[in-house]
């Protein structure tokens, strides 16, 4: 049998088996060069427990199945980096094994394995930050992004809260006619939840856990510092007032030449140069230092 018959006998088994689930690619001239397929884990027929997912994308050189195909997996969905080097390795090792044979099948079957086995949201809640653990209620959506329903419930409330305050300050002709519309906290892909059933959840077990956050003596110091700044800065005009820059006028006079000098020994207020690096990080340059920098770079030197 030709390598031709060879790769296409592999590809008319792969269709009759996986029908819509995989598509071919072929080139000008004919040839198949790429075999892409979206794996899910198995749950029997309650695709609503596919909790992860990935699309395999497998080039096939030319001397395919003599050579190794060249594998990409795009697009997972739940799944982390560790996960994702795991399947490459498993994917080469196959690979190396039916070198000779087609080994498109065998990919798939192990890639659909390995989610079966792992059919848990290896990633974290995108709005609390804390992954998922055993027991944790947690909600996938369309767009295959997930949440701790408890989580999701309370974003979502939030949500509808701000969009109904800033409805309220719109006159009436600019108010929105379609109302709330629920959407994904990563795409912002339109999703549909039923909110009340999303709030009955209880909180992840990590965030349940977690320290509680304390204001130290160093922030508290690094506090009182930054709002002296602040003040000094607004009392000099450098805390732009929108609401106050409406109502200002533009004022041109012309200068008669008997300005009196600047007066270069003003107090420059107060400073965060002296601040603890421990609270503000390494790389901080001091009112003097900053100044003798830009002196240098507008002279060229």
């Amino acid at each position: 049998m030709s390598l031709n018959e060879r790769v296409q006998e592999e590809l008319e088994a792969l269709e009759a088996i996986l029908m819509d689930d995989i598509s071919i690619i072929y080139n000008e001239n004919g040839c198949p060069e790429l075999v892409k397929s979206t794996i899910f884990p198995s749950t029997a027929n309650e695709v609503d427990k596919q909790y992860v997912c990935v699309t395999l994308e497998a080039k096939l050189p030319d001397g395919y199945p003599d050579c190794e195909p060249i594998v990409q997996l795009r697009n997972p969905r739940g799944l982390d980096d560790s996960t994702i080097n795991n399947l490459y390795e498993a994917i080469k090792e196959k690979c190396s094994e039916f070198l000779g044979q087609p080994v498109i099948f065998e990919l798939i079957e192990i890639i659909r394995e390995s989610l079966t086995e792992s059919n848990l949201p290896t990633c974290q809640c995108a709005v609390c930050l804390y992954g998922f653990s055993d027991g944790d209620s947690f909600t996938k959506t369309k767009c295959f992004h997930y949440f701790h329903s408890y989580c999701l419930a309370n974003h979502l409330i939030t949500t509808k809260r701000h969009f109904q305050e800033e409805q309220d300050k719109l006159p009436a002709w600019q108010k929105s006619t379609k109302g709330f519309q629920a959407s994904c906290p990563v795409c912002r892909e339109h999703i549909n939840c039923d909110v009340e059933e999303l709030s009955s959840a209880a909180p992840p077990k990590e965030l349940e856990n977690a320290q509680n956050f304390e204001v130290t003596s160093d922030l508290r110091h690094l506090q009182e510092r930054m709002k002296q700044l602040f003040t000094y800065q607004k009392s000099r005009g450098g805390i732009i007032d929108i609401e106050a820059e409406e109502n200002k006028l533009l004022l041109i006079t012309e200068s008669n030449g008997d300005t009196p000098p600047a007066d270069n020994t003003e107090d420059p207020g107060p400073s965060l140069s002296n601040i603890n690096e421990s609270v503000m990080g390494d790389g901080l340059l001091s009112r003097g230092q900053r100044y003798n920098n830009c002196r240098l770079n507008s002279s060229g030197r």
